[in-house]
């Protein structure tokens, strides 16, 4: 981790800044726009320190390690949101209904029905994001835009759930128009099934550290950032 804990605080202002800026741009207001910071990877102390520093959304992509943490949270369980933001197997449905608040990876039917059907009734429904497929690879997660209005009309329906919108997670590429195009399609897709399905949706959860710009500026509600306010992390494949 290559961040100390006094300069969270100072990062996150920097990246709250970039979104102000680009809501700016597209005038947009910046209330629009919820920042989740992205805390795989970091100890507790971190997330504290951001809690401190007015952070009140978090994003974990383990589930064993995201549990661990919201445990040492405990203090403060009532002020946070913690959002699921990596693959979710069958086998971990329960305590993910059990202990999280969000989840933006549900791709299949069963695993939307697994959390409707173990979210305890005592909490509120469980917000759920699709995650879409916007590359067209066959190797990535995500339902396709084809399947997509079929499995939002079945998890609309399900007890226990509130689906919320969609997700996506694209390639990394270079340049705001390479940036913007991928979101642009989750956007029309979301248009879509707010306007030919009647769902109720208001969740865009798109971009990252290095595009939150262009995801903002093609209508993101939602920004992932860890990189940029918790330091770089030591595994290659993490671009959050």
């Amino acid at each position: 981790m290559g961040t100390n804990l006094g300069s969270i605080a100072e990062n996150l202002r920097q990246v709250r800044h970039r979104i102000d800026r680009a809501c700016t741009e597209c005038n947009r207001s910046p209330q629009h726009v919820t920042l989740l910071a992205v805390s795989k990877t970091c100890p507790a102390d971190a997330v504290r320190a951001a809690v401190a520093a007015g952070q009140r959304a978090f994003g974990e992509n383990y589930v064993q390690e995201a549990l661990v943490k919201i445990e040492a949270l405990t203090d403060v369980r009532a002020q946070l949101e913690w959002h699921l933001i990596g693959p979710l197997q069958s086998n971990k449905t329960r305590v993910v209904a059990e202990a999280f608040d969000w989840v933006h990876t549900v791709d299949r039917l069963k695993i939307a029905e697994r959390l409707a059907a173990q979210r305890p009734e005592n909490l509120p429904p469980l917000n759920i994001c699709l995650q879409v497929n916007v590359d067209g690879e066959a190797s990535k997660s995500g339902v396709s835009f084809d399947d997509l209005p079929a499995l939002a009309r079945a998890v609309a329906i399900l007890p226990g759930l509130r689906l919320r919108g969609l997700m996506s997670i694209p390639e990394p590429v270079d340049g705001m128009a390479a940036q913007r195009a991928p979101h642009r399609r989750l956007r029309e897709a979301f248009m879509a099934l707010r306007e030919q399905q009647g769902l109720a949706l208001d969740t865009l959860s798109m971009g990252m550290s290095a595009d939150l710009e262009a995801a903002v500026l093609e209508g993101a509600t939602l920004v992932r950032v860890g990189s940029a306010i918790f330091g770089a992390r030591s595994q290659a494949a993490s671009r959050l």
